[in-house]
């Protein structure tokens, strides 16, 4: 991640890679006029990306975020979008090095707004898709959705029946709430009887509250 203060007049901001030697893109941002970068360390797949944080968080009106690659701020076109929409809406300016996209130019602007609408145009096409098939499989009286949490699928593929270990689970974490313990000691209990998530993993506060809100 870099950042970058050429001038009082003309603030650059910003590359951001989660490769650990950014050789390449460090150069490159230094030919573009920044002069302060931050460094990603953190698995690109990840979302909270701290660095990438750190340098949103410094700048101010003025300021242009410059990037290498579009992949180096957000994997996903969504946000990406949201990020830089964010940022203008601050008051900060956008640049792209190898995609030569500049929202501090009307030339810059326009092409961002074009691949925001591309963007929006994908999201409608992927939401009507979704509900085209949704309604497909409840006219086929196919199950859709999740089985809730303390139920297992039935031999029909279509309803729920009780699951009994994931209802005594249930079970003894509302009475240890009843007795005030709190939900992340209530995840620690679980944890030290062996008892994981569906998933295998330990018991997030957030995770006990939505399993006792819907017992």
């Amino acid at each position: 991640m870099s950042f970058g203060r050429p001038s009082h007049a003309h603030r650059l901001c910003a590359g951001f890679d989660p490769r650990p030697n950014p050789i390449l893109q460090i150069d490159a941002l230094k030919a573009a006029g920044c002069k302060k970068w931050f460094e990603e360390t953190a698995s690109g797949a990840r979302r909270d990306w701290p660095r990438l944080a750190a340098a949103l968080d410094d700048m101010r009106e003025g300021d242009t975020l410059v990037v290498w690659k579009l992949d180096r701020l957000a994997r996903l076109t969504k946000p990406l979008i949201e990020t830089v929409e964010a940022i203008q809406r601050r008051g900060v300016g956008f640049k792209c090095l190898t995609q030569d996209i500049d929202t501090t130019t009307a030339g810059g602007r326009l092409i961002f707004t074009i691949f925001s609408a591309i963007a929006e145009f994908e999201r409608k096409i992927i939401h009507e898709r979704t509900r085209a098939a949704l309604k497909w499989k409840r006219a086929q009286n196919q199950r859709v959705g999740q089985v809730r949490y303390g139920y297992r699928l039935a031999e029909d593929g279509v309803h729920e029946e009780a699951d009994e270990r994931e209802q005594a689970l249930i079970a003894a974490a509302l009475a240890l709430r009843a007795e005030g313990t709190s939900r992340r000691r209530i995840g620690q209990h679980l944890k030290a009887q062996g008892h994981a998530t569906r998933t295998g993993r330990d018991w997030h506060p957030e995770q006990i509250k939505l399993r006792l809100a819907a017992a």
